[in-house]
C-alpha cells in the first residue's frame, strides 16, 4: 500500500514576525508591547517573547561544529561527558585520604583538596591508593604554597610514570587577594608564575594558572560581569607570561577557569557557550601553534549567593537547575555545593546528595550523551550572542583601563561587584527578585534551631590584614535571615492578627498577602475567617494578645472601617493596613501600610525595632 507523506502544518500559511507582532498588539488591547512582552535583563539587553529562524540565520555559531574552533558548541565532537567533582577540606591528611577513596567509590571522578593557608601537606599520604591516571586531582591552596605543592606533586606523578595520563590543577591565583580583601599580592606574580610553569612542564595536563570568577558569582555579580571579568582575568595571565618569554600554547594549556553558575537557567547555558567562543577569540590573537590551545577548560560550581538557611531543602532545587545549566552547556567538571552549606560544614549526608544530583543527570537523564543539546535553539542562540556582546564590552573596557590586575589592585572590580550585590539585595527586599522561602512563601512554622550562618573561609591568611574594600560575603537571604533569627531568639515573639472584614474576596487575598509578609520575619500569625464588626475583631485580637492588627478588606470599605478600628484599638497594638498608602487613610490615623510596593525588609526591620524585647 502506498502511504502518502504530508508535512505537518503545511496547510497553514507562513507568518512573518511583523504579522505576529501586529496580532499580539491587537490582543494586548492598546497596552505597550515593549513594556508588556519584552524582558529587560540584568545583563543589559532585551529579550523578546518570540524568536524565529530568521533571527539566527546569520550567526556564525549555526555554521560551526562541536569540537571545532571557536568551540562555542563544546570542546568535544563525540560526547558531553563531564567530571563529577567533590571538594574535601584537608584538616587531617589520613582522614582526607579516606574520605577521597570513599567518594571515588561512590561515583566521584574529580577531587578537589582544599588546603589550609601556609600548609604543605604530605601529598604521598594524601594520595595513597588513588590511581592517578583514573581521577582528576585539584589542589586549592594559598598562592604562597603553590610552588612547593607543585614540586611534590610532580615528583609523585613522575614516580608513578603518569606524566602523560595525569589530569588536574593547582589553584595558583594571586589575583583573589586584592579582590576579596583589598590587599595587593606582595610578590612578583610573573616571576612566581614563570617558575611554576617550569616546575610543571613535565606533566602535560596539569593546569596551574587559575581564573576564579566563582568568587564574583558568590559575591552577587551579574552573569555578564562574571564572564567579562573572567575573560580579562585569563587574558592577564596570557599577557603577563607571554611577555615573560613563554609561548601562547605554553600559557593557555595551563589556564583553568573556575566559574559560578546561578539559577537563571537559560542564561547560564548561554554564558558558558559565550565564554568558550570569546576565550577562543582572545587566545587566537596570541597566535598559538594549535587551535587546541584555544579550548576553555571550565570547572562550574553552583553558587552560594542565592542559597538560604531557612527552608534549606529548596537549595536542592536551586543547585539541581544550576547543575543542569552547566551540564547542558558542556563544562569540564561540576561541583554541586551541598544544600546545607549556608549553615554548617559539609557532612556525609549533604555531600552524598550533592554527588547524586550529578550522577542522576548522567545515569538517569543521560545529559552526558548528547553534544551541545542547546545548539540551534533560537532563544539560546540569541541569548548567547547578546550575552557575548555585553561581556565583550566589559572586557574591552577593562583592557582600556590597564587590564585586570590594575583594576583588581585598585578595588574597581570589588566595588563594581559590591554595587551589583547591593542592587540585587534591594530587589529582594522589595520582592522584585523572589527568593522562595525567604521573601516569598516562607515556611510559617520553621525554626532555625541551632543553625547559624557559616560563611566560607579564605584559603589564605590575608583576611587578618587591614586592606581596602572587601568583597561582599552576604547571601541574598542574609538580611532576611538576620531579622528572622532575631525574632526566634527574642524573649517575646510578635503576634500578627488578621482582622478580616467585609468583601470576601478582597479580605481573603489581603490576609494571605499579609500572612506571607509577616511570616518572612517569623512572626506568629493569627488568620481568621472574618468578623461581622470591627469591635468583634478588636476583642478577638486583644484576647490573643496581638502585637500587630492588620486590617484586611477592600479599598472602598476602608474609609468607613479605619476610624472605627483606630477608636476601638486605642493604641493597644500596632495598626497596619493591607492596601494602598494614601493621604486619606493616613489622615484617619494609619501609619503603617503593606502592599506589593512595600520594601518588605525595611518594614520588618522597623517592626522588629518596635516589638522585640
Amino acid at each position: 500500500m502506498t502511504q502518502e507523506r504530508q508535512k505537518l502544518f503545511d496547510m497553514f500559511p507562513p507568518i512573518t514576525p511583523e504579522e505576529w507582532r501586529a496580532k499580539a498588539e491587537v490582543d494586548l488591547k492598546g497596552a505597550d508591547f515593549d513594556k508588556k512582552m519584552v524582558w529587560r535583563t540584568n545583563e543589559g539587553f532585551n529579550v523578546q517573547p518570540l524568536y524565529r529562524r530568521v533571527d539566527i540565520e546569520n550567526m556564525a555559531s549555526t555554521r560551526s561544529l562541536p569540537g571545532q574552533f571557536p568551540f562555542m558548541r563544546g570542546n568535544s565532537d563525540t560526547t558531553n561527558e563531564w567530571l563529577v567533582r567533590q571538594d574535601i577540606t584537608v584538616d587531617d591528611v589520613v582522614a582526607a585520604n579516606a574520605k577521597a577513596l570513599e567518594a571515588l567509590n561512590k561515583g566521584v571522578t574529580s577531587l578537589g583538596f582544599l588546603i589550609k593557608h601556609g600548609e604543605e601537606p604530605d601529598l604521598k599520604a594524601l594520595l595513597k591508593d588513588i590511581y592517578l591516571p583514573a581521577v582528576e586531582l585539584n589542589f586549592v591552596c594559598c598562592p604562597r604554597t603553590a610552588l612547593g605543592i607543585a614540586r611534590r606533586l610532580v615528583d609523585i606523578i613522575a614516580e608513578a610514570k603518569a606524566e602523560e595520563t595525569f589530569n588536574g590543577s593547582i589553584n595558583f591565583d594571586p589575583f583573589k587577594r586584592p579582590i576579596k580583601h583589598g590587599i595587593a599580592f606582595p610578590g612578583d606574580i610573573a616571576e612566581l608564575a614563570s617558575e611554576l610553569l617550569k616546575v610543571v612542564a613535565p606533566v602535560k595536563h596539569l593546569r596551574v594558572l587559575s581564573v576564579d570568577s566563582v568568587l564574583l558569582a558568590n559575591a552577587g555579580a551579574y552573569i555578564y560581569q562574571e564572564l567579562g571579568y573572567a575573560l580579562a582575568w585569563g587574558n592577564e595571565w596570557l599577557a603577563l607570561l607571554t611577555d615573560a618569554g613563554f609561548t601562547a600554547d605554553e600559557v593557555a594549556h595551563r589556564i583553568k577557569f573556575n566559574m559560578g553558575v546561578s539559577t537563571v537557567y537559560f542564561m547560564e547555558i548561554a554564558k558558558f557557550r559565550a565564554a568558550r567562543y570569546l576565550w577562543a577569540a582572545i587566545v587566537k590573537q596570541y597566535k598559538p601553534e594549535c587551535d587546541c590551545a584555544c579550548k576553555m577548560i571550565v570547572n562550574a560550581e553552583t553558587t552560594r549567593f542565592n542559597m538560604t538557611l531557612f527552608d534549606s531543602y529548596v537549595n536542592l532545587l536551586r543547585t539541581q537547575t544550576e547543575a543542569m545549566s552547566a551540564a547542558l552547556a558542556g563544562v569540564h567538571s561540576i561541583v554541586v555545593t551541598p544544600f546545607d552549606a549556608p549553615y554548617k560544614a559539609s557532612d556525609d549526608f549533604g555531600e552524598r546528595i550533592a554527588r547524586n544530583q550529578q550522577i542522576l543527570l548522567q545515569e538517569e537523564s543521560h545529559l552526558d550523551k548528547v553534544v551541545d543539546p542547546a545548539g540551534g535553539s533560537y532563544y539560546i542562540e540569541m541569548l548567547t550572542s547578546s550575552l557575548a556582546g555585553q561581556a565583550w564590552k566589559l572586557f574591552l573596557d577593562i583592557e582600556e583601563k590597564g587590564g585586570f590586575k590594575a583594576l583588581a589592585d585598585s578595588g574597581e572590580v570589588t566595588t563594581a561587584v559590591n554595587a551589583t550585590a547591593a542592587a540585587r539585595m534591594d530587589k529582594v527586599a522589595k520582592r522584585r527578585e523572589q527568593l522562595l522561602g525567604t521573601n516569598q512563601f516562607p515556611n510559617f512554622t520553621e525554626t532555625a534551631a541551632d543553625k547559624a550562618d557559616a560563611a566560607p573561609q579564605c584559603a589564605c591568611a590575608c583576611h587578618h590584614e587591614q586592606g581596602g574594600v572587601e568583597l561582599n560575603r552576604e547571601r541574598l537571604a542574609s538580611q532576611f535571615e538576620t531579622i528572622r533569627l532575631a525574632v526566634e531568639h527574642a524573649a517575646h515573639k510578635p503576634k500578627a492578627f488578621m482582622l478580616t472584614i467585609g468583601n470576601l474576596a478582597m479580605r481573603l487575598a489581603r490576609a494571605q498577602f499579609a500572612c506571607n509578609f509577616f511570616a518572612c520575619a517569623g512572626y506568629e500569625l493569627i488568620d481568621n475567617n472574618g468578623f461581622k464588626t470591627v469591635a468583634e475583631g478588636v476583642a478577638a485580637a486583644m484576647d490573643k494578645k496581638a502585637d500587630i492588627v492588620v486590617l484586611c478588606s477592600s479599598d472602598d470599605e476602608y474609609a468607613e472601617l479605619i476610624p472605627q478600628l483606630v477608636t476601638e484599638l486605642a493604641g493597644r497594638a500596632e495598626l497596619v493596613l493591607a492596601g494602598p498608602e494614601t493621604d486619606e487613610f493616613k489622615a484617619m490615623g494609619v501609619n503603617d501600610f503593606i502592599n506589593v510596593r512595600s520594601n518588605v525588609l525595611a518594614t520588618l526591620k522597623a517592626f522588629n525595632d518596635k516589638l522585640l524585647k
